[in-house]
């Protein structure tokens, strides 16, 4: 009778060590059995489960946060929203993290620890949007399927179904693929007519498919007038380089006499003024070749001292007016992509300036003007001051 009271017992205690594992939340326990507690939200553990029962400790509002309950999880630091473009939506409370924004058309990136503002990535066309792009998550697209498609580059379309058939008017002319719906062209187009009954038994074709019809060739009637209008260029080629040959001729007797009547005056001062002539001549021709080569040189944005390439940056990089950067960036030329891809580097307007700097088409002019679109008069004025001027070569 003992020996059954004793095993009976053993099964009782093993049966509640077992009840109270179930409800063991944290599944730990102290060296003498007992179940580990948990820290609520808004609490981190201080000193962890062992001897005796879990500790913790409050955290600090705006400091430290933790948004679990746990019996090893500690208060954890804030996050900042101090990283430009990112703008602070809720503040950091005990129980839960600061809450960062980023403006539209962007989503919140985070690596290592590091958050960022990317742009959210459009779908090409052939592709359709399968989700859109969160405050926290890039847009996912996927390649259209069979029987639609997508013909646009955006963050928002999906692929659409392609169209069954043609109108009644139409006549189908292309399959539906990813990039573009079925194509259609209207039966009235002249390459499309129906030849006559004749025709149609003259070709043993009584089917009543579409034929082509020749188009007259109109290439011999055209001939003659383009010859016309070539010996009336040449004409007018030849009477101009006569007309400069007289005036050219004129302008020579005159000076011609004009210096006789110089060298009429005396034996010395024959000598002079032909000398002093000779330089004028030669002088004001050498002015005037200079001012034209000035006249016709553009100023290039390259050749401006550095230190009013950095002024000029750093009115751009103003970040009370926005992204003018990105605007300037769209207006010389620049794609949507490669945009992105100077905004993540650590001084995008240098990197934009650089860049385009390089090219040809870099010029005062191209940029002033772009300027003005942006309604940038600050910077134009800048770069139009004397000080800028005198620095160009």
């Amino acid at each position: 009778m003992d020996v059954k009271g004793t095993l009976l017992t053993l099964s009782l205690l093993l049966i509640v060590k077992g009840r109270a594992e179930d409800v063991c939340e944290s599944g730990l326990y102290t060296t003498s059995g007992k179940c580990c507690s948990l820290c609520p939200p808004g609490f981190g553990v201080a000193v962890p489960c062992g001897v005796s029962d879990t500790k913790c400790e409050p955290c600090a509002p705006g400091s430290t946060f933790s948004h679990v309950s746990s019996a090893t999880a500690q208060c954890q630091h804030c996050s900042s929203c101090h990283t430009a473009p990112l703008t602070m939506e809720s503040s950091c409370t005990a129980d839960r993290d600061t809450m960062c924004r980023c403006p539209d058309g962007h989503f919140l990136h985070s690596e290592n620890g590091e958050s960022t503002c990317l742009p959210c990535h459009p779908c090409s066309k052939g592709h359709g949007v399968i989700a859109l792009c969160t405050r926290t998550t890039n847009t996912v697209c996927q390649l259209c399927p069979s029987g639609f498609y997508s013909e646009v580059k955006s963050r928002e379309s999906p692929c659409l179904p392609c169209r069954t058939e043609c109108k009644e008017t139409e006549v189908q002319i292309g399959d539906c693929v990813p990039q573009h719906d079925i194509l259609c062209m209207d039966k009235d187009v002249p390459i499309l007519k129906r030849t006559d009954g004749d025709a149609r038994a003259e070709n043993g074709n009584s089917s009543g498919s579409p034929q082509f019809i020749p188009q007259e060739d109109t290439s011999k009637n055209i001939i003659p007038v383009y010859c016309s209008i070539l010996a009336a260029v040449v004409v007018g080629l030849i009477g101009y380089v006569a007309f400069k040959c007289y005036t050219t001729c004129k302008q020579k007797k005159q000076l011609a006499k004009a210096r006789a009547g110089e060298l009429a005056t005396s034996a010395e001062g024959e000598k002079l003024h032909s000398d002093s002539g000779v330089f004028l001549d030669t002088h004001s021709l050498q002015e005037q070749n200079q001012m034209s080569k000035v006249k016709t040189e553009p100023k290039l944005y390259i050749n401006l001292p550095p230190h009013k390439q950095s002024e000029v940056e750093r009115l751009l990089a103003d970040t009370s007016r926005g992204k003018d950067w990105q605007r300037l960036a769209s207006l010389l030329g620049y794609e949507e992509e490669t945009i992105d891809t100077f905004a993540r580097g650590e001084d995008p307007v240098h990197t934009l300036l650089t860049d385009w700097s390089s090219k040809e088409s870099s010029t005062l002019e191209v940029l002033c003007a772009a300027l003005v679109n942006m309604e940038r008069a600050d910077v134009v004025e800048n770069l139009n001051s004397p000080a800028d001027a005198s620095s160009v070569v």
